[in-house]
């Protein structure tokens, strides 16, 4: 059996058989059968030199950073020339052969591998700069930590999450708003992230579609002898055909046949010529090398009629049109709305009800309007919000119309408000989904946060409303006890003040010594002056609890909760220290708790190693990690948790 292709089976079946056991509290396989899977992984991996991500042999850390930081490509990542005609991609090839492989539609990365390890790993960013994302990229789900190879290796691939992920990941977020609009936008978001423990928790895959640099190895003058190769290090690759201008029409048939049951997001194909040194021979225009081509499927489009116009309020006041058509099949799916997205594009189609119109869907998945045939214009904006009943107006912000509704007691805007104010990161009050929440507010239940406190007044007509028997009703009322007890800073990211997520709300509280009557009373200039909080988020901040509607409500709110008291002199115990936390901890439950704690008494903690670090804590002093080597270099001392507690008074 190929060594690579068991190595993967073998790390499916530990990695099941570890989920279980340590996740769920049963067994799949005896420790008899588990030991001798992973000795047997053990022995492939010396026999290979090759660790994949994720092996249970080989153990990578969780770190968090205040920064991704940049990086300049040695040489600029160009795009690609692109065509939706067939016979353009056909004469493009000639008689040269070349691999047509799918565009995948995720987020570029730059891995450099250094003695068999990986070294570094940078996002495309534009081009020229990228971001470095080395860590994030060791949690990838497929990306090698070692290879056979020692010598230098660059290589590119596309980070990318599969839709059934996606799904899964979305279907966990309550809040619409929040939800993300394609598997595209989370991988970036997942790939970028400060914390790689987020990441690890995101499912990235990474394809390999270029080898840039691997010295001393005859790769025969062929790209998918490159490709073959890097299957052999253990990277997935992009899956490909061989062509010929003349063989084109058969992989053009499997592709477009397999586009739509594909798990992964692409949008199109990409043609590269097998011959390097022809293709290099080519060169390239300002933007485009010569030696590749893009194809990008021809939508395709239904005409239908318009039947009406959806208007659909948020939490920002922001009122979107959504056409609402006669139903068509799209792509293998039967599709009967596509959002508008605001005023200014509505106009620029002319859209009419009855009118005829083109629907496509953009890469094959969000459904859009393509043309208006007939461009009646006869719609009418609405005056009034569709939620409240009150004034909506058409508001111009840099030359894109929108409408907004202009009443801050809106119901849409609460619920969605409120949403957040019961989330995770917030008051983590369980059983309020937001259908729950707006169940409440329309029946008056609910009109302020601390409303919420109080909601066994209303005891008997929740009962017997559908969906709330006695034991759901029990359970509601003892998440709402024990989310009384909680933390100022998220107390006041709870209130969902423009640009003020958990972390900034940390900040304020401790710049202000956690004293109520300061955060209240603190103008522009004082909460601008706090770093890391800028004069955008300082003039919400104010404007806020200036409103004295807002004041009335919070100190309503504060009435129901009972605050963890933050002593000055914890506050202060730490303060101007920078803390790195590397290693497996004992005293916490884990290193983001242990955080925590230094972030309450006034500590940094990052992720890497300075000049400008205090202290490291790893339980593992005299270990030869990386960081307790630079540590060592740089004189920080390095701290157990146990030396740690001490200093801190715990």
């Amino acid at each position: 059996m190929d060594k690579m292709k068991r190595m993967k089976e073998l790390l499916k079946l530990l990695t099941e058989a570890s989920k279980a056991y340590y996740q769920e509290d049963r067994e799949i396989m005896s420790n008899f059968e588990y030991d001798k899977l992973y000795d047997e992984l053990v022995q492939l991996e010396r026999e290979t030199g090759v660790t994949l991500a994720g092996s249970p042999t080989a153990s990578v850390g969780y770190e968090a950073l205040d920064e991704l930081p940049k990086e300049a490509h040695e040489s600029p990542m160009l795009s690609l020339d692109k065509t939706k005609d067939i016979e353009a991609l056909r004469a493009f090839i000639g008689e040269q052969k070349s691999l047509l492989s799918w565009k995948l539609d995720g987020l570029t990365i730059v891995l450099t591998y250094h003695e068999g390890k990986l070294q570094k790993a940078v996002t495309r960013g534009n081009g020229t700069v990228g971001e470095v994302i080395t860590g994030n990229a060791k949690v990838f789900k497929n990306i090698p930590l070692q290879i056979a190879y020692q010598g230098e290796l660059v290589l590119r691939g596309e980070a990318i999450i599969t839709y059934s992920d996606f799904e899964k990941i979305n279907a966990q977020i309550e809040d619409v708003d929040a939800k993300y609009k394609n598997p595209r936008n989370l991988c970036s978001g997942s790939v970028r992230q400060l914390n790689n423990e987020i990441t690890a928790k995101r499912n990235v895959n990474f394809y390999a579609f270029s080898l840039v640099k691997a010295e001393g190895v005859d790769f025969q003058n062929s790209r998918e002898q490159q490709f073959c190769w890097l299957k052999e290090q253990g990277f997935d690759v992009v899956e490909y055909r061989v062509v010929t201008g003349e063989t084109l029409d058969e992989a053009m048939d499997y592709f477009s046949n397999q586009v739509s049951k594909n798990d992964f997001p692409s949008d199109g194909l990409v043609v590269l010529y097998d011959d390097i040194a022809y293709g290099e021979s080519l060169g390239s225009t300002a933007k485009f090398p010569r030696n590749a081509y893009a194809f990008k499927w021809k939508d395709e489009i239904r005409e239908t009629v318009l039947k009406e116009i959806e208007w659909s309020a948020s939490r920002t006041g922001l009122i979107n049109p959504v056409a609402i058509f006669e139903p068509i099949e799209l792509e293998g799916t039967t599709v009967s709305r596509a959002s508008v997205h605001n005023i200014s594009i509505m106009k620029e189609l002319q859209l009419g009800i009855g009118d005829k119109i083109q629907v496509y869907k953009a890469n094959m998945i969000i459904p859009q309007i393509a043309e208006n045939l007939t461009r009646s214009g006869n719609l009418e904006i609405p005056k009034i919000c569709p939620v409240c009943k009150k004034e909506a107006r058409v508001i111009k912000t840099n030359e894109v119309e929108a409408l907004y509704c202009m009443n801050e007691e809106c119901q849409a805007k609460k619920i969605k408000s409120f949403t957040l104010f019961v989330s995770r990161d917030a008051m983590n009050i369980d059983g309020l989904s937001e259908a729950t929440l707006e169940k409440f507010i329309l029946k008056g239940f609910i009109r302020d946060f601390g409303d919420i406190f109080e909601i066994e007044k209303y005891k008997d007509e929740i009962l017997e409303m559908e969906g709330f028997g006695q034991k759901s009703y029990e359970n509601l009322i003892a998440s709402l006890e024990k989310a009384k007890h909680t933390t100022l800073p998220r107390v006041l990211y709870s209130l969902g003040i423009a640009n003020i997520g958990l972390a900034n709300a940390k900040l304020i509280c401790k710049e202000l010594q956690y004293d109520i009557e300061k955060m209240i009373a603190a103008n522009e200039e004082e909460i601008s002056s706090i770093e890391g909080i800028g004069p955008v988020i300082a003039k919400a901040y104010t404007e806020y609890f200036a409103n004295e509607e807002n004041l009335k409500k919070f100190r309503h709110l504060l009435s129901h909760l009972e605050l963890e008291e933050v002593t000055r002199e914890e506050n202060l115990s730490l303060e101007g220290k920078q803390f790195v936390i590397t290693g497996s901890v004992v005293h916490f439950a884990n290193r983001a708790q242990l955080k925590e704690e230094i972030e309450k008494r006034g500590g940094k903690v990052t992720g890497s190693v300075t000049s400008k670090t205090h202290y490291l804590i790893n339980n593992d002093t005299t270990s030869n990690s990386s960081k307790n080597k630079k540590a060592k270099e740089l004189g920080i001392p390095i701290l157990s948790e146990d030396d740690f507690m001490k200093m801190a008074g715990m």
